[in-house]
């Protein structure tokens, strides 16, 4: 039985030039990664240089960025270098985007095969294997707890998958045109997800778009007083507009909202109301994929059998919605120019398929690691320092504290000093304001952990004083 003729691909990506061009890369980055191994401050004689650099950068995007953070393309992991020669430590990886930190050899290998590829975007038209591969993979996953997400769209940014799955909703649930979601909930920045998105400040100026009845968020110090009155609610509203509600809009873990935790008893009880009215229950997990105990949050929380929509993004590069039989769309709801970079697809690929391997999650595994033991160095420094740092809060990838106070000031002034000291940290929340980490999980240990926090604790020690 003769086997089939390769394709002209296929004895490309055999070819051993390639292989060889791949060693001679990896070995001259590994060499060059030698010396950024721990935090360093700016080089002086690049300063001028670097903040003109800012200044054209910031006028030329209408608006200074929140840190003076331009890269030089080059980093080791968790570390990367800047262009004024200074060195961080990222822990907040572009708002949870950069799962391996930076440099990873998996990823440039991903990186040097989408190169190799014909085209740099896939899209509507014309998609190659590499599409093929991920959207199986990440529904694979999905359903391997018998959940029935068997359907993955591609998407170029977290917002369009999110509005994709509220389009899904609303045509299969016609003439319905309402929301219900979670106090304090982040869904993006579009027109539409502004609209669901419980912060007033981000609407200002912008034309009213989606209707959205809001009910509280579980209360880990109250919770069966909490789901009682999250459920009265949730029927109040389907009371006073019968019919109308197409999507319960879930984020499991608030990120932007503080990083606060819901519990499974408390989804269970709002996702048998929305069913009970035929309302679609969407899984926003734009920032929790890949950081929970399992792939998806969901899953975490034993939601497979309630779910019937899904949105991820951030960590895993090309964004996606997954959705059950009952909310296929019809044709043209969601066609796209661009499903996602070629570079985009296969890092995804490789990002999931690596933590999977690499033991990153069940309830030993390494998400669960990190946090528990960035969580012990965060309470020895709240002990030291009383008053200083509360919390922590979060789960696995994403760790929070309340700094102080908690207002936006203090929380402000902490991550800016904790970026000049040499790590790179974000704010959440509003009331309390916190403090944030979205760990590089795949290539973090416990020493990055043991140097964040000695830099936090050398930061609150002057601000305590």
């Amino acid at each position: 039985m003769t086997s089939e003729p390769l394709l002209a691909a296929d004895k490309l990506n055999q070819d051993p030039r390639l292989a060889e061009a791949k060693k001679l890369i990896l070995d001259a980055v590994a060499e060059h990664q030698k010396t950024l191994v721990s935090v360093r401050p700016p080089r002086p004689e690049l300063a001028a240089s670097y903040e003109q650099m800012l200044e054209q950068f910031g006028s030329i995007r209408g608006g200074k960025t929140f840190f003076p953070y331009l890269g030089s393309g080059l980093g080791n992991g968790p570390f990367v270098e800047l262009a004024d020669g200074s060195v961080k430590l990222d822990l907040i990886t572009g708002i949870g985007v950069h799962g391996y930190g930076h440099s990873h050899p998996r990823l440039i290998n991903a990186g040097i095969d989408a190169a190799l590829s014909d085209t740099v975007m896939q899209g509507n038209l014309q998609q190659n294997t590499s599409s093929c591969d991920i959207v199986k993979l990440l529904t694979d996953v999905a359903c391997e707890s018998g959940a029935g997400l068997k359907h993955c769209f591609l998407t170029t940014s977290g917002a369009m998958a999110n509005e994709n799955s509220l389009k899904m909703a609303f045509q299969k649930n016609h003439p319905a045109n309402r929301v219900i979601a979670f106090t304090h909930c982040f869904a993006g920045r579009t027109l539409g997800l502004a609209q669901v998105t419980d912060k007033a400040k981000y609407r200002v100026g912008l034309p009213d778009t989606i209707a959205v009845d809001y009910v509280p968020f579980f209360d880990e110090n109250n919770p069966e007083k909490s789901i009682a009155y999250a459920v009265r609610r949730m029927k109040y509203h389907i009371d006073r507009f019968p019919g109308k509600h197409a999507a319960l809009w879930m984020e499991l873990v608030q990120g932007e909202g503080g990083y606060y935790e819901g519990n499974t008893e408390y989804f269970k009880a709002l996702i048998e109301v929305a069913h009970e009215n035929n309302i679609a229950v969407i899984a926003d997990e734009v920032q929790t994929f890949c950081r929970t105990t399992r792939p998806y949050a969901f899953q975490h929380f034993g939601l497979d059998q309630d779910v019937d929509l899904v949105t991820i993004g951030k960590i895993s590069q090309v964004c996606a919605t997954l959705f059950t039989d009952e909310y296929a769309p019809q044709p043209g709801l969601i066609s796209q120019t661009f499903t996602g970079s070629t570079w985009a697809i296969m890092a995804a690929h490789a990002i999931v398929s690596g933590l999977i391997e690499n033991g990153n999650f069940g309830p030993a595994g390494k998400n669960v690691r990190f946090n528990q033991y960035f969580s012990k160095g965060l309470q020895a420094i709240g002990e030291k320092y009383p008053g200083s740092i509360s919390g922590p809060h979060g789960v696995g990838g994403m760790v929070a504290f309340t700094p102080f106070d908690g207002t936006p000031e203090i929380a402000s002034e902490l991550v800016k000093r904790l970026y000049h000291a040499g790590l790179m940290s974000f704010m959440a929340g509003g009331s309390p304001s916190r403090v944030r980490f979205l760990l590089p999980l795949g290539c973090i240990d416990e020493s990055h952990i043991d140097l964040a926090c000695q830099i936090i604790e050398n930061v609150v020690a002057e601000m305590d004083n």
